[in-house]
């Protein structure tokens, strides 16, 4: 390891005095993110902490995961609930937007917090639910005979045990309507060494499951990283993946398709390039819709049709996601006319 790389790299940062003792950042500037650090929690992993090139003030990682005054900043495009999680939620841990599935989320921790995140002032403050509170979600999805699919989402649910990921598994199992789980995770790149054989298997086990990795730039990816997803794909469980375009770390299609041919060569088939949401304190991460158009339109001119994410917005509001190419997204009124699932048009204002 050379000079420039952080000092510690054994155990997981969660203060921004911790942020200070790997060497990322000064212990000045450690005491100036107090706020930032109160207000949306920390959370780096050590595997995350040794990729970061703390020598570089732009480093892609290190403006994902690293506090950021900006993040107290309030602007009035900010939305308290950017895509409706609190509106379409029945019952504690369940997120039912669309007929045919939901989101359930049993745990409410993450291995690393993302400064972009659209649940930021949600996780890290519950730790998972309880039994009874499982039981009551599991009956909700039990009772309503058209969820076809079960999106575990969180937190990140792969923070669970194996023991408690298996018996998660096996209860969703046990309901005959329910014919797929996808699981949204960050885990296999952040946190390589929680893929256990135990985990792998509980997953293969619970056939067909689909785990979609979330990643967004190619230096997330370490060698132990990649060893985590070979062992997921080699026991027979697809592999998907997530990104978020985000100004300063992957607004560009070079850097993005970089990152979409490592994933499709380590068999994760990029999935869906989100425009970043509306959260507060995340102004400095949004690209406008035009610009992300013609990231994707040079994505196609110039990389393989593997290599090409669906380009979504989740509406504001909580009504779901619409890709932002073709007739789903037009531009009107100093923003755009957004088409929704059901046909319905929705404005969306365009920043800046």
């Amino acid at each position: 390891m050379d000079g420039n790389a952080p000092k510690i790299v054994s155990r997981k940062v969660a203060t921004t005095g911790d942020l200070a003792d790997t060497g990322l950042i000064s212990p000045a500037a450690a005491d100036s993110l107090t706020p930032v650090a109160e207000q949306f929690g920390v959370a780096i992993t050590p595997q995350i902490v040794r990729q970061i090139d703390p020598s570089d003030p732009e480093d892609p990682l290190a403006a994902q995961f690293v506090p950021d005054l900006r993040e107290l900043e309030d602007h009035a495009d900010d939305v308290a609930d950017p895509i409706g999680d609190h509106s379409h939620a029945p019952v504690k841990g369940i997120i039912h937007r669309y007929p045919d599935r939901l989101l359930l989320t049993p745990v409410h921790v993450c291995p690393v917090y993302c400064r972009f995140c659209f649940r930021r002032e949600d996780v890290s403050q519950h730790q998972m639910l309880t039994d009874s509170e499982l039981d009551a979600a599991l009956d909700y999805i039990h009772n309503d005979t058209n969820i076809w699919e079960v999106i575990l989402s969180g937190g990140d649910p792969l923070m669970l045990s194996a023991r408690r990921m298996q018996n998660l598994l096996a209860r969703l199992r046990e309901i005959d309507h329910v014919k797929i789980i996808r699981i949204h995770t960050r885990v296999p790149v952040v946190a390589p060494d929680r893929v256990t054989a135990e985990l792998t298997q509980a997953l293969a086990d619970a056939n067909p499951v689909y785990v979609v990795i979330h990643t967004n730039h190619s230096n997330e990816f370490s060698t132990e990283a990649i060893a985590a997803c070979a062992q997921l794909a080699d026991a027979g469980i697809p592999l998907l993946s997530q990104t978020v375009l985000l100004k300063g770390v992957n607004d560009a299609a070079e850097t993005l398709g970089e990152l979409f041919r490592l994933l499709a060569e380590n068999r994760i088939k990029p999935y869906y390039l989100h425009h970043a949401d509306r959260t507060k304190g995340t102004a400095h991460f949004r690209t406008t819709v035009a610009e992300g158009q013609s990231i994707v339109r040079e994505l196609r001119g110039n990389y393989s049709g593997l290599c090409q994410p669906e380009y979504v917005l989740d509406i504001p509001g909580g009504y779901g996601k619409s890709p932002l190419s073709g007739p789903y997204a037009e531009p009107a009124d100093e923003g755009w006319q957004v088409t929704d699932y059901q046909g319905d048009k929705h404005h969306y204002p365009e920043e800046g």
